[in-house]
């Protein structure tokens, strides 16, 4: 039976004291602009506003010419590297590179071969989870969100560290280590009480095989029967690597460092991740896009006609189908303007497998949405700019393809993107040195203090 918590406060009580926010708890637009307040920390332009510094990753995507700003093909680098090579020498070699990259984010340089060999045995010694944890932490308090679920056991993990206080680097770095392994762990464990709890399936908790890289682990543990081929394994090493960081500025990130530069342990640090990563704006827009397609799937009776198409995706632009928010998931991006080269590796990648698997509709339908929404987004709003494709449209097939419940589209992702919290963590505890601190004007009048007795 699910844990239910029946609040004493009703919200009809609620609703009627929503009137008294709604009274003293908007701004108005024209302040922000009156004193030139960088909304959502961006620049008019749409550009970031400079927060600080970082040599982890670069995430490029325009330049800046005379002062305007230029599209250009994105660009994704790790340490400098550029994740195109990276992903294609795994490739090549027919390798898993998330370990790589994992060492890569984390100490700077790749990795040579004692020193791989030596992280995945870290990492798969480390993939435990101590001892009755899964029964007092997660059987005990069903989720039905995994990643808040995921958020609670790695503040829990605090209570097991013998010295989670240490914010000393050689301290900060055990501690990363052992939450990048644990991450699958806690995922699968989630997600299988999930079953039993509200879906009423059996729940399997398969034991560890510490020979098997982090993308075969994470397979050999959702499945029921342990069975994946090579090839799936390897594509999802390639969207564990897509994933991994994405600069200091994402949301998740730049979360992530805010908490650090306040001093406060490892664990609170991320668990501000997973809490970011979640929202629909963010990580959670992989979902978001898988339900666009099967909506588009559901009331387009051929996706392949741009016409059939086209119109259909204007009725989303204009609220009239879909979700209701106007939005055409998986377009757009804050950084990339021509293409977001995850996007184009994980399309290219998919596509082999997504026609050998009887997913040639979904990927055709996806590639309709990718060539027409641009130029339908750029007429609907007025405006005159680069839209592209970005990496969650084609990452929800990849994982509809791989048989990956949704239920862990988000968590697989936060399951990567904790490599780059721990290393952006770590940087700015060496490099910054300064709690974030950044000013907010106050906007309310003046007001004399009236006697209870007079209101």
């Amino acid at each position: 039976m699910a844990n239910h918590y029946i609040s004493p406060i009703s919200m009809d009580a609620i609703s009627s004291l929503c009137g008294e926010l709604d009274k003293n708890n908007s701004v108005n637009k024209s302040d922000f602009l009156r004193y030139h307040v960088k909304r959502g920390l961006r620049n008019e332009d749409g550009t970031g506003v400079m927060a600080g510094l970082t040599r982890i990753c670069s995430v490029e995507g325009y330049y800046i010419l005379d002062g305007e700003r230029v599209a250009k093909e994105g660009k994704l680098s790790y340490r400098g590297y550029d994740i195109n090579q990276i992903v294609s020498s795994c490739v090549k070699e027919n390798r898993f590179g998330f370990e790589e990259v994992v060492w890569l984010l984390l100490f700077g340089d790749l990795p040579n071969e004692n020193q791989l060999a030596s992280l995945h045995e870290v990492l798969s010694t480390c993939r435990e989870l101590p001892e009755d944890f899964i029964e007092d932490m997660i059987m005990n308090h069903a989720s039905k969100d995994i990643m808040n679920k995921m958020a609670r056991c790695i503040m829990c993990l605090y209570s097991y560290d013998e010295n989670p206080d240490d914010i000393s680097i050689a301290n900060v770095l055990r501690q990363s280590l052992q939450l990048i392994a644990q991450a699958p762990s806690i995922m699968n464990a989630a997600y299988q009480v999930k079953r039993r709890t509200y879906y009423g399936k059996t729940m399997y908790l398969h034991p560890i095989d510490k020979s098997q890289s982090t993308a075969e682990y994470i397979l050999n543990q959702i499945r029921s029967d342990k069975k994946f081929s090579d090839e799936e394994a390897k594509l999802l090493d390639i969207v564990l690597m897509l994933h991994a960081d994405h600069g200091g500025g994402n949301n998740s990130t730049f979360a992530t460092r805010v908490l650090t530069s306040s001093g406060t342990d490892t664990y609170s640090a991320i668990t501000a991740g997973f809490g970011s990563l979640k929202g629909p704006r963010h990580g959670g827009a992989n979902i978001s896009c898988a339900r666009m397609m099967n909506d588009i799937l559901e009331n387009v009776s051929n996706p392949e006609d741009e016409g059939q198409m086209k119109d259909y995706l204007v009725k989303i632009l204009k609220k009239e189908a879909g979700d209701g928010n106007g939005l055409i998931y998986g377009m757009g991006h804050a950084v990339y303007t021509i293409s977001d080269p995850r996007a184009v590796i994980l399309k290219n990648c998919a596509r082999e497998l997504a026609f050998e698997k009887g997913f040639e509709k979904e990927f055709k339908t996806l590639e309709k949405i990718e060539k027409l929404s641009p130029d339908l987004i750029r007429e609907h709003k007025g405006e005159n700019k680069e839209i592209c494709a970005n990496v969650d449209l084609y990452s929800g097939l990849v994982y509809k393809i791989l048989g990956i419940p949704e239920d862990l589209y988000t968590p697989l992702f936060a399951t990567a993107r904790i490599v780059g919290w721990c290393a952006h963590r770590i940087e700015e505890l060496t490099s910054n040195g300064r709690i974030m601190r950044p000013a907010y004007k106050s906007v309310s009048r003046k007001r004399d203090y009236v006697s209870l007795s007079e209101r």
